[in-house]
């Protein structure tokens, strides 16, 4: 359905048509705006072409506007607006943010009919997802009257960035609207609106908007202590033909952090295999996956005290063992830091202790 959209937090679209109630923000200055790239012509010349304020708007956008609900644009032949008085524009832009806050007002009560009444008889209204439009007051009061079936708790706010006149009778409105549906967290969009002045009454003639993109969301807040360990770190084992390296780095946008590893004997790689270090939200803390070559897989548990990390890991051998061990990391500076293993346990029998081993930051 047509109010499919609006209903599914997109709606921000038609809702952004009225966030143009910026209160605090005081009437703009007066603007006389030219095409791109012209000259301004002398105030004699004869200004934009522009249908007379009583005149009923087409059920496209004003001459010269592109598809898709674009501003409308002056005609083609026409390069400034002709003068007004300051006042005179003050008074249309007030008259502008008062339309804008009568539209909040219905929307906020989900009053279809009330909002319908803002729109010009023939206003477009192109729905951002699909394209399709829909024309003329009595469809888009159907649209918002589907909306408004499920959205007892949602709230439109919105704020003006500028109000500019491309004729005496046609104005473009930019902004930010903002959907909040209990609580959870606002949908935003930045949108254009065309408004056109008829019978004294600023209407809404034609809405574009495009969805303000968020942020993608990110851990690195609680993974961020564990930032010196990205880079490449070697031991500093006193056997020169067994060398343990590890390559650790960021994923995108800093979610978990890698660490590939590699035991080499000689010019032979004797295991390797992966970890991923990431934040569990449920159990709040910072948490392990182990895979190695040889087909065994493990996790751990992190917490730290100090410079000291301590990892308490289980994992699976690959004839199904069961092994577990606790593992502590100690920093040492940004270029090294000593690592042993304790309480090792491979199916209810105890092992030998790891002695810390020194492992410090490749430079080459």
């Amino acid at each position: 359905m047509k109010a499919s959209c609006i209903a599914a937090g997109t709606l921000c679209l038609l809702l952004a048509v009225i966030a143009f109630v910026s209160w605090a923000a005081p009437p703009q200055a007066p603007k006389s705006p030219t095409t791109p790239g012209a000259p301004t012509a002398p105030a004699q010349t004869a200004p934009a072409k522009s249908a007379p304020a009583q005149a009923a708007p087409t059920k496209s956008a004003p001459a010269g506007a592109p598809a898709q609900g674009a501003p409308a644009q002056p005609n083609s032949t026409s390069t400034t607006t002709p003068a007004s008085s300051s006042d005179d524009r003050s008074a249309d832009e007030a008259a502008i943010r008062a339309a804008g806050a009568a539209f909040l007002e219905a929307y906020n009560a989900r009053d279809a009919k009330k909002l319908a009444a803002l729109w010009t008889p023939q206003a477009v209204y192109t729905d951002p997802a699909t394209g399709e439009e829909t024309v003329g007051r009595d469809e888009i009061e159907k649209v918002f009257s589907e909306a408004f079936e499920d959205k007892e708790d949602v709230k439109l706010t919105a704020d003006v960035e500028s109000i500019d006149f491309l004729s005496p009778n046609v104005a473009v409105i930019r902004g930010a609207a903002h959907v909040v549906r209990g609580g959870e967290e606002s949908n935003d969009s930045e949108f254009t609106v065309v408004r056109v002045k008829q019978d004294g009454r600023w209407l809404i003639d034609r809405v574009s908007e495009v969805e303000t993109e968020r942020p993608l969301p990110s851990n690195y807040e609680h993974l961020k202590e564990l930032e010196w360990m990205i880079g490449s770190w070697h031991d500093d084992d006193p056997r020169p033909a067994v060398e343990i390296q590890t390559d650790c780095d960021w994923t995108k946008n800093k979610n978990f952090m890698t660490r590939a590893f590699a035991v080499a004997i000689g010019d032979r790689v004797n295991k390797s295999g992966m970890q991923i270090i990431g934040w569990d939200p449920v159990a709040k803390q910072v948490h392990s996956w182990i895979f190695d070559s040889d087909g065994g897989f493990g996790e751990g548990t992190w917490t730290h005290k100090g410079d000291k990390w301590f990892i308490q890991n289980t994992g699976t051998l690959p004839d199904g063992g069961r092994a577990t061990s606790l593992s502590i990391m100690t920093r040492l500076d940004n270029d090294s830091f000593k690592w042993e293993s304790v309480n090792r346990d491979i199916d209810g029998e105890l092992q030998p202790n790891v002695e810390p081993v020194l492992v410090v930051r490749k430079t080459d």
